[in-house]
C-alpha cells in the first residue's frame, strides 16, 4: 500500500528485525502481529500498510538472507580474482553473511513448515538460486582448468558449502566455541579444496 520505496524498505528491516527476534524467542506460532508491530517500533495498523499476514514476514526474511547473498557473492564475481581465489572469496563472504545473520538464517529454517504449502516452493527456489552462485563460482574454475569436476560433482560441492555455512548458525552453541568466525572459514576452505583435489 505504501508507494515510498525508502520508507518501505526501512519499514521492513525494522518489521524483519523484530519478528525474528520474537520468533527466536517464542516460536513462529506464538508470536502475534501485535507484538511484531510493537517490537518492530509501529502500530498494528502499520504493520498491515506493509504486509498481508505473519506469513509474510517469512517471506521478508527468506529474501533479505537470500538478498544479502546475493549482493556479496556478485561483488566478488565482479573482482579481478580468478580460480581458487575467487572460490575463496565467495565463500569467505557467503560465510560472513550467514555469521551477520545467524538468526535470520536459524528463523528460516526453523519456522519454513510454518508457510502455507503453496508457499514453501519459493522459499526453496530461493535457497536453489543460492546454490546457483555457488555452482557459477566453481564451474569458473573448472572452465579455467583449476579443477577436473563433472556437473554433478560441481552441484554437491556447491550444496556442501552451503550446509557449511548454515552449520556455522545451527551448531553455533558448540563451533563458535572452537572457532573464531577466520578459523572456522579457513578450515572449511581447505576442506573444501582437499576434497575437489581429491575426487
Amino acid at each position: 500500500m505504501v508507494k515510498d520505496p525508502q520508507l518501505v524498505k526501512k519499514r521492513r528491516e525494522q518489521m524483519i528485525k523484530g519478528a525474528v527476534r520474537l520468533f527466536t524467542e517464542k516460536g513462529f506460532h506464538r508470536t502475534t502481529t501485535r507484538e511484531i508491530a510493537k517490537e518492530s517500533g509501529f502500530s498494528i495498523g502499520t504493520l498491515y500498510e506493509y504486509i498481508g499476514s505473519k506469513e509474510d514476514i517469512l517471506y521478508l526474511v527468506c529474501d533479505a538472507i537470500y538478498d544479502e547473498v546475493s549482493d556479496r557473492l556478485t561483488q566478488q564475481l565482479h573482482t579481478n580474482s580468478k580460480g581458487i581465489e575467487r572460490l575463496k572469496l565467495a565463500i569467505a563472504a557467503y560465510f560472513q553473511v550467514v555469521n551477520d545473520m545467524q538468526d535470520e538464517v536459524l528463523v528460516m529454517y526453523q519456522e519454513a513448515k510454518s508457510l502455507p504449502k503453496e508457499a514453501l516452493p519459493y522459499v526453496l527456489q530461493k535457497e536453489l538460486e543460492m546454490t546457483e552462485m555457488i555452482e557459477k563460482v566453481i564451474r569458473d574454475c573448472v572452465a579455467e582448468g583449476v579443477f577436473q569436476l563433472s556437473e554433478p560433482e560441481i552441484k554437491l560441492t556447491a550444496h556442501n558449502i552451503l550446509v557449511q555455512g548454515h552449520m556455522w548458525t545451527f551448531r553455533r552453541w558448540s563451533i563458535q566455541k572452537l572457532f573464531t568466525l577466520e578459523e572456522y572459514t579457513t578450515l572449511q576452505i581447505e576442506q573444501v579444496l582437499a576434497s575437489i583435489r581429491s575426487s
